[in-house]
């Protein structure tokens, strides 16, 4: 406590509150993250990010005098939140440590993925969202609809809600076994992607060309290989840290043996 009032505002210490220092490193990092238009005055916005600063840690020490930081939802919340941070910043330094590809590599890539480059489209859509019906034969002929219009017709027949809207989807933004099957339906007929308990209906009513190529292909490129090359790492040490790893389960909480491994 004797420690804690002793702590002055210098060197690198910008603000003591209660007793908890800011740091000039803790303001500089909110200065970047806030992402201040050009021209803003930098002496009044770190003035203003500073309060701020104090204002939260201010109300994190209420927090904790009720005692707060001590109960199972905060702990357990900070145990995640320290998990998601470790493994984000496991995952930048793979990227940041991986081998840049080279450029036949790269025009393999390209070629491998057209809809991405070469092939890249831009699609305007005409589109259904709706809640997924409980009746499977109601979802089974909204699978077998031949146009929209057909969608319209079984969702108002049963009485589900739906809106319809515009939009516009980027073929670069498509998973490669998603892209194999939209690329091949017909004009006007309906492909339907389920999100949680809702769907999306779509009809693709026009494709315009937007071609990547170039030095912005490779740029994209090589952020994609780097991506993959980088997943590929994780899961490669992730794999090595179960084998050497000591699970032990409570009864009723192991994963169900695989059939392979029943058989041996």
């Amino acid at each position: 406590m004797a420690s804690a009032c002793n702590k002055k505002a210098e060197g690198q210490t910008v603000a003591v509150v209660n007793g908890e220092e800011i740091t000039a490193a803790e303001l500089n990092a909110d200065l970047a993250s806030a992402k201040l238009p050009q021209g803003v005055d930098k002496n009044q916005a770190r003035s203003r990010i500073l309060q701020s600063m104090i204002d939260r840690r201010l109300i994190a020490q209420q927090a904790k005098s009720d005692g707060l930081d001590k109960s199972p939802e905060f702990l357990n919340r900070q145990r995640k939140m320290t998990e998601d941070l470790l493994i984000n910043m496991f995952a930048s330094r793979q990227i940041d440590t991986a081998q840049l590809p080279s450029n036949s590599e790269i025009e393999k890539f390209e070629s491998s993925h057209p809809w991405i480059f070469a092939k890249r489209e831009q699609w305007n859509l005409d589109q259904l969202r709706f809640a997924l019906p409980a009746d499977t034969t109601i979802r089974q002929k909204i699978n077998e609809a031949k146009t929209l219009d057909d969608v319209v017709n079984l969702l108002t027949q049963a009485g589900v809600a739906f809106t319809r809207q515009k939009n516009r989807l980027d073929t670069a933004v498509i998973p490669q076994n998603i892209y194999g099957q939209l690329a091949t339906v017909s004009p006007g007929e309906p492909f339907i992607i389920p999100v949680g308990n809702q769907a999306v209906a779509s009809v693709i009513t026009s494709r315009e060309p937007a071609a990547l190529t170039g030095d912005k292909a490779k740029t994209v490129a090589v952020a994609a290989m780097r991506r993959e090359q980088t997943s590929k790492l994780v899961q490669n040490r992730l794999k090595d840290a179960r084998s050497a790893a000591k699970i032990e389960y409570k009864e009723g909480f192991a994963p169900a043996a695989s059939p392979s491994a029943t058989k041996k």
